[in-house]
């Protein structure tokens, strides 16, 4: 037995959509017929084709030049079949884009269509769907394009300005590595001369043979701390630990914080425009966050919503977010301008979240350099306290 997707239409046109376990395709044809209905499109599950998931420029692109066609009256499917055969474009993004098309040319929806490829975020297959049943898929793509463009634009400046204290990092790393093989081992005949050597050049020397002679298992070690480190993160428990230290660490923490509530307030004023519900929006707002710890929070708040209370009120429990939020958003209510009020937060603590993240990165650098010269300064401390022990005993003798 096979568990199958289908999309199917009835006699007077309506269109259904489901699952069910039949041993084929045609047995599934059959049993639809049976209630009336003519399958449209059916895919195996099991064979299904997962796509990687599309990387955010790539979704900018997408919404970009679909708003801009669908504005200028092109027919969905016209859209489509010029984006997929636009040049510039990877082979794996023009296999989605003519899968997505041939799904459309079916007569399944375009949400539909995406969701069965599953590399189109939750959030963009939500705000189509919206738009696809208010009639405004034109202007969703567009505030979808605009999304995706900001929510990029953040992400680069914060990997723009994390570059340099990296490469120091790296650099400080590679130093030291440097110094221990090839410099040290300089001085071994030196320090074989001496009857005792002090403890920290000990340990140092005791370091550099071991890279030097068995530099393989340090290797090893280092991919085996790399693996473990990656399933400890992939552990529940544990990414919710380090999620909460996020937003609670001393500098880092409030830059989090704005980060984290920069993009909730983006994607809930695009999605709560778009005509979805606010409780609808803010279940899938909450899964944007990127913080396990925040995430979970959202879960009580959309109950919350659900059942009456204002979204502000919801929201004041929530920790990992800036509290100006909460103040913004009760204006929005009283206003009704949620969604207006919820994008100017969001360009505000955008800015914000630049500035922040400059001062943090100013802040890095001399600590960087002062870890880096105290390092240096240990290695050559070790290897000049057994010299001037020499002399000074050389000197005692005389």
């Amino acid at each position: 037995m096979a568990q199958f997707r289908y999309t199917a239409k009835s006699m007077n046109g309506k269109t259904r959509r489901g699952t069910m376990e039949v041993p084929n395709e045609t047995v599934l044809q059959q049993n639809l017929k049976e209630q009336g209905l003519f399958l449209i499109q059916a895919k195996n599950l099991a064979e299904a084709k997962d796509y990687r998931k599309l990387k955010t420029p790539q979704l900018a692109s997408f919404c970009r030049e679909l708003s801009t066609l669908l504005e200028s009256g092109i027919t969905l499917v016209r859209a489509l079949d010029i984006i997929s055969q636009q040049e510039g474009l990877t082979g794996y993004e023009r296999e989605i884009y003519q899968a997505v098309l041939l799904d459309v040319k079916k007569g399944i929806t375009l949400s539909e269509a995406m969701e069965t490829k599953k590399c189109f975020p939750e959030l963009m297959i939500g705000m189509i769907r919206s738009g696809e049943g208010t009639g405004n898929l034109d202007q969703v793509t567009r505030r979808l394009a605009m999304q995706f463009e900001k929510n990029n634009r953040l992400n680069h400046q914060v990997r723009s300005a994390m570059t340099y204290p990296v490469v120091l990092l790296v650099m400080c790393v590679a130093v030291v590595i440097l110094i221990v093989t090839f410099i040290l081992p300089q001085f071994q005949s030196l320090f074989d001369q001496l009857d005792e050597l002090p403890a920290m050049t000990q340990m140092l020397v005791n370091l550099s043979d071991f890279l030097v002679t068995k530099w393989y298992l340090a290797i090893i070690l280092v991919c085996l701390a790399g693996m473990c480190l990656r399933i400890l993160i992939g552990i529940h428990q544990v990414r919710r630990t380090l999620d909460y230290l996020k937003v609670h660490i001393w500098g880092f923490g409030k830059l989090c914080k704005i980060i984290y509530t920069a993009r909730f307030a983006r994607t809930l004023s695009s999605l709560y425009s778009s005509g979805m519900p606010l409780a609808t929006a803010l279940n899938i707002a909450g899964k944007t966050i990127g913080n396990s710890y925040v995430e979970e929070q959202f879960v009580q708040v959309t109950v919350q919503v659900r059942s009456g209370v204002p979204l502000s009120r919801a929201l004041e429990q929530v920790d990992g977010l800036v509290k100006k939020l909460v103040s913004t958003i009760r204006v929005g209510e009283e206003s009704g301008q949620l969604d207006n009020m919820l994008d100017s937060i969001a360009n505000a603590l955008e800015e914000e979240a630049e500035n922040a993240t400059k001062r943090i990165v100013t802040l890095l650098e001399p600590i960087l350099i002062c870890i880096m010269a105290c390092i240096v300064g240990f290695i050559m401390v070790a290897v000049l306290m057994p010299i001037y022990q020499s002399y000074a005993a050389i000197e005692a003798a005389a």
